[in-house]
């Protein structure tokens, strides 16, 4: 089936709709990115550590070695005293003494370890600002799976805004001599670039 100009206009516009906000937050942190060691942000820490309840202590105890879901009296009391909170479906690792649980996210992070012979949490989250979550959504840094599919799905949609808008380029090229200088253009700087300064 041919591929009309009209088709490629319709899916050139589409294309560009779906990913317009995505392509701009993409370019806004890859400049953030680029010059991240220019951006200092102290990032915001904070520290506990708190004697856990008996009740609690004999839950974890009795949990087998190995991964292991965290008990709901831990997790509860974690929230209610503590106002700590992991991801529902993060796991710890337990080996009959200490239980280690960590969970990184976009921009933060955040473990603990309980102690259960001295009866300890000692818990430590850190959180290093927006520009530190944007930068890791741009790199999928400890987003999850599903972060992950639409970073997938959006590299294809900009792929088809990109071949559309190539094959507009072809339909106007007989109308506009500056056309392929400037598609060359755009290819040729960053080819020099990698050629002559990046080593």
């Amino acid at each position: 089936m041919r591929f009309s100009l009209g088709s490629a206009r319709q899916w050139h516009w589409i294309s560009a709709a779906i990913c317009m906000i995505g392509m701009f937050m993409f370019a806004i942190t890859g400049i953030t990115l680029n010059h991240a060691a220019d951006i200092e942000v102290a990032p915001q820490v904070r520290n506990v550590e708190a004697e856990l309840p008996d009740n609690v202590l004999s839950d974890i105890s009795e949990l087998p070695e190995g991964s292991v879901a965290l008990p709901a009296s831990l997790r509860n009391w974690l929230a209610d005293a503590q106002r700590i909170t992991p991801p529902s479906d993060k796991e710890g690792e337990w080996d009959g003494v200490e239980l280690y649980v960590s969970w990184p996210g976009p921009g933060q992070d955040h473990w603990l370890s309980v102690d259960t012979e001295m009866g300890e949490l000692v818990y430590e989250g850190s959180d290093r600002g927006w520009i530190a979550y944007f930068n890791d959504l741009h790199k999928g840094r400890n987003t999850g799976t599903v972060w992950q599919w639409f970073i997938d799905i959006f590299s294809v949609v900009v792929i088809i805004f990109t071949v559309t808008g190539l094959q507009l380029l072809i339909k106007q090229a007989p109308h506009k001599a500056s056309t392929w200088p400037v598609t060359a253009l755009g290819f040729l700087i960053p080819v020099f670039i990698m050629l002559v300064f990046i080593h």
